[in-house]
C-alpha cells in the first residue's frame, strides 16, 4: 500500500475549500464532493472532537452521540496528539465563543 502524501492534488482541494465564503457554499461543495455517509462520518468526528476538547467525559460523549467509547478515545488521540489540525480550529472557535 502506498503511503499517503500531501501534494498538488490535495493543495488544489484545500485551496478550493478555502475559497468557500459561507456555510451554504460549503454545504453545496461538500455534498457534491462527498457521499451522504462520508459527510455524516466527518460531522460525527467533528462533534466528538468538539466535546472532547471541551472536556466532556468520554462515556458521556459516547452516550450523547451514540458512538463507542473506543471511537471517542481514538478521536481524542488526534485532538491532543495529532498534527494540530483539530486543536488549531477548536482553539479559534473556542476564542470566538467567549
Amino acid at each position: 500500500m502506498d503511503q499517503f502524501r500531501f501534494g498538488k492534488k490535495t493543495d488544489d482541494l484545500f485551496k478550493a475549500i478555502l475559497s468557500l465564503e459561507n456555510t451554504k457554499e460549503a454545504e453545496a461543495f461538500f455534498r457534491d464532493l462527498n457521499t451522504i455517509d462520508e459527510i455524516k462520518v466527518m460531522s460525527e468526528r467533528w462533534q466528538v472532537a468538539r466535546l472532547v476538547y471541551k472536556g466532556m467525559p468520554y462515556r458521556e460523549i459516547a452516550k450523547k452521540l451514540g458512538v463507542s467509547v473506543t471511537k471517542v478515545s481514538r478521536i481524542a488521540v488526534w485532538v491532543f496528539h495529532g498534527e494540530g489540525g483539530y486543536k488549531s480550529v477548536l482553539e479559534k472557535l473556542y476564542k470566538k465563543d467567549k
